[in-house]
């Protein structure tokens, strides 16, 4: 021990026993401990975009084009109230600058408006009718197709269902009028029988459970493979558990299937909502003229005729901001509905 590291008094004696020399393994340990104190994990936006620029990189097309064909159109909302007249100018922007404002008036002519209160109410009808008769079916038939045990036979049945997706509309309307129109399938086969004829396709009684049916043979198969995903990604281990405990197929299915797609189910709900005021422009369209305005006349439909056939541009794109509005308000309330039931809905809390 040399002259310096030998105490001198009593006191620094004493404080050398009580004082630990802390030896090199423990320094290290301790440089090497992380960091543990109110900012630990946190990065800052320059070192989380170098570690994701690649996902950002592969995002950004896809976000540009959202925002072209999707935010930067709502710039145009403003001739709702303005008595918009596109022939001022062969620039867009200029002929919104030059034309009239109005204010709330076109707002006011659209309450009043008898034919707008009764788009709504045909747009509201089908929206009831589709989420009651057509929401449920991809769910039992993605049920259904999962219980097949068979590979080869799931396969081409969730193919066939899915088929019809990729028709056009103009396609499937032909298809239901050879089947239910005058001189179609099942007028003929009851004229043969001494009945009379009859034409769902020019009945406005029946017109809205036939657009419902129509959209059901044709969209099914898409929200097939949604609710197939969702239960492919159940383990087969609930399933052996719950067998074990003397749980039958039904019950499986209820206490081990439906818990598993109700996350799913709650999400398409909620989207199903807020597009609960657009029921299918060119469905509607296509078949409008053929039970009139009365049965058919819904709020796309409604935009439409005002608009591009009466030039009534202002009233037309105050008709669609008032839809706008109406549907984010249906959002706001059904992801609110999602969340007191437990689900994550479109966003967390």
């Amino acid at each position: 021990m040399s002259h310096n590291t030998v105490p001198r008094t009593r006191a620094e004696a004493e404080a050398t026993k009580k004082t630990p020399v802390a030896s090199d393994d423990a320094v290290g340990s301790r440089k090497a401990e992380p960091h543990t104190g109110k900012h630990a994990g946190k990065l800052s936006l320059r070192l989380r975009f170098r570690r994701d620029r690649v996902l950002v990189l592969m995002t950004l097309p896809a976000v540009l084009l959202v925002l072209l064909f999707n935010y930067v159109p709502i710039l145009g909302n403003v001739v709702a109230f303005q008595e918009y007249d596109p022939y001022i100018s062969d620039n867009g922007i200029v002929s919104i600058l030059h034309s009239p404002w109005v204010g709330l008036e076109n707002f006011q002519r659209i309450f009043e408006d008898s034919a707008f209160w009764n788009s709504v109410r045909n747009t509201l009808l089908l929206f009831v009718l589709q989420l009651v008769l057509y929401f449920p079916i991809p769910i039992l038939l993605a049920l259904l197709i999962n219980s097949v045990v068979r590979p080869r036979v799931r396969a081409i049945s969730q193919a066939i269902l899915y088929l019809p997706h990729f028709f056009s509309w103009v396609l499937v309307i032909a298809v239901f009028q050879q089947l239910f129109g005058g001189a179609g399938l099942l007028s003929q086969l009851l004229r043969d029988h001494g009945y009379d004829g009859l034409s769902l396709m020019t009945d406005p009684d029946t017109f809205k459970f036939l657009v419902t049916a129509q959209s059901v043979w044709k969209d099914a198969g898409w929200g097939i493979i949604v609710f197939l995903a969702a239960l492919a990604s159940v383990s087969p281990d609930l399933y052996e558990a719950a067998a074990m405990d003397g749980a039958n197929r039904w019950r499986r299915m209820w206490h081990v299937t439906l818990p598993a797609l109700r996350p799913v189910i709650a999400l398409l709900l909620v989207l199903r909502v807020g597009d609960a005021l657009t029921v299918g422009f060119e469905q509607i369209l296509l078949q409008r003229d053929a039970v009139g305005p009365g049965a058919a006349e819904v709020l796309d439909t409604f935009v439409w005729w005002n608009g591009v056939r009466n030039q009534d541009f202002g009233y037309a794109a105050a008709a669609g901001l008032v839809k706008g509005v109406i549907s984010l308000g249906l959002v706001l309330i059904a992801n609110k509905v999602a969340h007191l039931m437990g689900e994550q809905g479109v966003y967390k809390k």
